[in-house]
């Protein structure tokens, strides 16, 4: 019978090592991005248990105008009052438990993100 060979441990390679590094690090820096998830919203179509109903992002594309975001009325359709809806759970065509407030939404950060801005 021939002896038994112990085996060294098994080292990880130096390549291993630096990938599993950098995408940690990419991770880290896309998480703490400054433009919050968003979803342009019905804001007449609240609904208790599914939340605001999606629409098209044209229905939103003049919500920071003096238009206050109207969208356009098309014959036999109701207005939109479409805007920006952020950090939402969506699901389907309905966004619930967000913010239409920009700031209150990128004050949330991710991994790696401090709470406050500098100050």
């Amino acid at each position: 019978m021939a002896p038994k060979v112990r085996k060294a441990p098994r080292r990880l390679r130096s390549s291993t090592v630096i990938l599993g590094g950098m995408g940690a690090l990419a991770a880290a820096l896309t998480s703490c991005g400054s433009e919050p998830d968003k979803r342009c919203v019905d804001r007449n179509s609240y609904d208790a248990l599914k939340g605001y109903r999606v629409v098209d992002s044209s229905a939103c594309k003049n919500s920071s105008s003096a238009a206050g975001g109207k969208g356009k009325k098309s014959r036999g359709q109701k207005s939109v009052d479409g805007d920006w809806y952020y950090d939402s759970d969506v699901s389907g065509r309905w966004a619930d438990y967000g913010t239409f407030d920009k700031s209150k939404a990128a004050d949330r950060g991710g991994f790696g993100c401090s709470g406050s801005s500098g100050g």
